[in-house]
């Protein structure tokens, strides 16, 4: 019992220690954008109508997200390689929406990517130019069979990697899925 007691006491000590220190020196740097939970709002689609039709528009706060995150969402229906999908680097660059945000480059190579049971891509970018909304992009393209889902993250800083965890967490969330099965015709 002696020895509970003790440890109890311990542990309590510590964590006063690293509240006092939290108190003082504050958070690690990039604390802020790890200890953030996103909070995403559906808002208005902010672009002109073009072939592809309105999609999805989400924004999630600076104060939610450690910068202004804008994540755009629409489906593409018969417009992917029912075969191979969205496989490489080239098919991501060619199906995906960057021509809403901008010019960009790349940052480096994509990564495979899940969502849900789908499978896709994802890839960083510089934003070339002046854009207000943001520095970077990352570009996401699933696909279910012949149609595919793009999104469009618009980063107010120029840290994708740091971002890119919470943006294919939301993306496999109950709110992008009921929207692709209904936009899939699943």
């Amino acid at each position: 019992m002696r020895r509970v007691a003790g440890i109890a006491f311990v542990a309590a000590l510590l964590g006063s220690v690293m509240a006092a220190a939290l108190a003082w020196f504050g958070p690690p740097p990039r604390a802020a954008v790890i200890a953030t939970l996103p909070v995403w709002t559906e808002v208005a689609w902010p672009f002109p109508i073009d072939p592809w039709g309105r999609g999805k528009a989400f924004r999630c706060k600076a104060t939610d997200c450690g910068a202004e995150l804008n994540l755009y969402l629409r489906a593409k229906i018969g417009f992917c390689d029912c075969t191979t999908g969205v496989a490489d680097d080239e098919a991501l660059d060619r199906m995906g929406d960057l021509v809403l945000v901008g010019e960009a480059s790349p940052l480096g190579a994509g990564r495979p990517v899940s969502i849900a049971w789908m499978k896709g891509r994802s890839r960083a970018y510089a934003l070339n130019g002046r854009n207000p909304n943001g520095k970077t992009v990352i570009s996401v393209a699933f696909n279910e069979r012949c149609d595919m889902i793009v999104a469009t993250a618009v980063l107010g800083h120029d840290r994708p990697s740091d971002t890119e965890p919470a943006v294919i967490e939301f993306l496999n969330s109950h709110t992008v899925m009921r929207w692709a099965e209904i936009a899939l015709g699943l």
